[in-house]
């Protein structure tokens, strides 16, 4: 039988009021809780996520679409934009497509000026020298507009 709406909120209350009494996550609230904040992301951030996902399964094909769609969605958050077009310049670095690779990153220092690559993804031979290219001249055209 299907919960409804106001059990629903009486359970989402429990399971919030329960969580803040420990210090520690207690063990059976750690699913519902997951589920909770699966709950509270929007479509654009669900689909942000499974194209990341889908990203860390080699399935790039897929990712890109995600990746895309979740901007298109809207993603409101500058961090999330900026990887969304981070793994998108990914994408188009290992596939040889240098220009699009570096649009995505142009992108990426546009959504969000605080972009930046972990050392470990910064120092990859595919997209790290695009990468790094691309700071720079994101760097220099910052200077001359201060």
């Amino acid at each position: 039988m299907p919960i409804r709406p106001i059990k629903q909120c009486c359970i989402v209350w429990l399971i919030l009021a329960c969580a803040g009494c420990a210090t520690t996550p207690i063990p059976f609230l750690r699913e519902p809780i997951a589920t909770l904040k699966s709950w509270t992301k929007s479509q654009s951030e669900r689909t942000l996520d499974n194209g990341i996902k889908s990203y860390e399964e080699g399935d790039y094909k897929t990712a890109a679409k995600q990746l895309q769609t979740s901007l298109d969605l809207g993603l409101t958050s500058e961090q999330d934009q900026s990887d969304a077009h981070k793994y998108l310049a990914f994408i188009y670095c290992t596939s040889s497509r240098k220009n699009l690779c570096r649009g995505e990153f142009r992108k990426a220092f546009d959504s969000n000026p605080e972009f930046d690559l972990k050392p470990t993804e910064a120092g990859h031979p595919m997209w790290g020298p695009v990468f790094r290219s691309v700071k720079a001249e994101m760097t220099k055209q910052a200077k001359r507009r201060t």
